[in-house]
């Protein structure tokens, strides 16, 4: 078990339950050197792209999770909203000021960065199991960002309570026993109930699916999800074998990208949406309605 905050290397702590780290992308995009497929997908800007979590615990254990699974023990006490805001702000500041010695930095993003208006509520764990995540939300809302926060279904009532801009289901299972199987427990029927609640969600949705070789590959297994959610987007995701997931998983599981296109055009034909992007260095294709 991560036995305190400071075992989790290269993440700035906010308070006493919440993260924010600088992803892969934001650090290639301050150098020119390229940026993610939200993007590429979703116009979102990568270096002012804020990524954190309020929520350092998670209620799954899921196969393909690069995260150490063994997170904090659940908290007793939570911080206010407007707090885990201004101190993710901060909290990026502090990741950002490495940056002004770094070589090939573009100076006029490094300043845009320091004012970031995207918000990514998707590091590590279970986001919604903050019980105030609807006020979270709403809170960078009212400050100017973009919200995209990623579920993994559990928590059907914060889901119906939360409006992020736009709203991800991330899942690689289709039933309750490949629920238990891959994503550690059986909460297959409140995974269900937020499938009915994103269905009638005025924000944008998206189904992500994480796609493992000669596990999960078969895009009829998906159909019924994506008629029950008829979401705005379906993302479908290569499972990349890295992190803690190589404890679980052989590098064999990871798909390439032409599987994933493959899957992808399969799912298209089945569902009525269509492949509209694709990002080959991510291993990801979007569809859309």
């Amino acid at each position: 078990m991560v036995k305190s905050l400071s075992d989790l290397k290269g993440y700035q702590i906010v308070g006493k339950h919440s993260a924010v780290k600088t992803c892969l992308w934001l650090k290639k995009s301050l150098k020119d050197e390229g940026y993610c497929y939200k993007q590429k997908f979703y116009g979102i800007a990568s270096h002012r792209c804020l990524q954190m979590s309020p929520a350092l615990i998670c209620n799954l254990s899921c196969v393909h999770c690069w995260r150490p699974l063994d997170l904090m023990p659940p908290f007793t006490e939570w911080d206010e909203p407007e707090f885990i805001f201004e101190e993710s702000i901060k909290a990026q500041h502090r990741l950002l000021s490495g940056f002004h010695g770094t070589e090939g930095v573009n100076r006029r993003k490094l300043e845009e960065a320091y004012r970031p208006n995207q918000v990514a509520i998707s590091l590590i764990g279970e986001p919604t199991l903050y019980p105030r995540i609807d006020e979270l939300v709403e809170v960078y809302r009212r400050n100017g960002f973009t919200t995209f926060l990623v579920t993994n279904g559990t928590n059907p009532q914060a889901v119906e309570r939360v409006e992020p801009y736009q709203l991800y289901l991330s899942i690689t299972a289709w039933n309750a026993e490949s629920h238990r199987a891959l994503q550690g427990r059986d909460q297959w029927g409140k995974v269900e109930e937020t499938m009915r609640i994103m269905a009638e969600k005025d924000s944008r949705t998206v189904i992500r699916l994480t796609l493992m070789r000669n596990v999960n590959m078969e895009p009829e297994k998906f159909v019924e999800i994506v008629d029950k959610v008829q979401p705005d987007f379906i993302e479908a995701k290569a499972y990349m074998h890295l992190g803690h997931s190589r404890l679980r998983l052989d590098r064999s599981a990871m798909p390439s990208h032409e599987e994933i296109r493959e899957f992808s055009e399969r799912l298209a034909r089945l569902t009525g949406y269509e492949v509209k992007d694709e990002s080959e260095i991510s291993r990801v294709v979007l569809l859309e309605r």
